[in-house]
């Protein structure tokens, strides 16, 4: 497993996990009272529209930062962003993730199906936020393990 680290890229862990919420919807079909409520539609339209919204900010203040925003190469990160959706949160791209799925688990109705959100949060802290912080750690010393302090991983 340690070969994973760093190499899938957390979107194929994101399509990975709601193909899993998906399947675990259509064989184990117990779903969640009235789930096809207008309410619940709108619920997960702003779910998911709060994830998409938090991916932009993420995106924007990397950006801005002009630093990279590849997972796969944390290393290349030239200083630690800890201002704009990154003083809430340090990996509001993996929220964004996150959210989507909650999105999708509402929409499913399955109640099998959110048994997979935890799973996508050791997945991605796993394979890619705790190698990502090791690597940061090396890289820029008592500043980021402050940051560390400071901000929360997820939320």
């Amino acid at each position: 497993m340690q070969k994973l680290k760093l190499k899938v890229p957390p979107p194929v862990w994101f399509v990975f996990c709601a193909m899993q919420m998906w399947l675990l919807s259509q064989a184990l079909p117990n779903h969640l009272p009235d789930y096809q409520n207008k309410g619940v539609w709108v619920l997960s339209g702003i779910v998911g529209g709060v994830g998409l919204v938090i991916a932009l900010l993420a995106l924007i203040t990397i950006h801005k930062a002009k630093t990279t925003h590849s997972p796969f190469q944390p290393e290349n990160t030239n200083q630690i962003v800890n201002w704009g959706i990154y003083s809430k949160s340090r990996n509001p791209m993996y929220l964004s993730l996150l959210l989507g799925l909650m999105a999708w688990a509402l929409l499913l109705g399955s109640i099998f199906a959110w048994l997979v959100v935890p799973l996508f949060m050791w997945l991605i802290t796993y394979f890619q936020i705790k190698p990502e912080e090791q690597i940061l750690s090396k890289k820029f010393g008592q500043s980021y393990l402050d940051y560390l302090s400071e901000v929360r991983r997820w939320l």
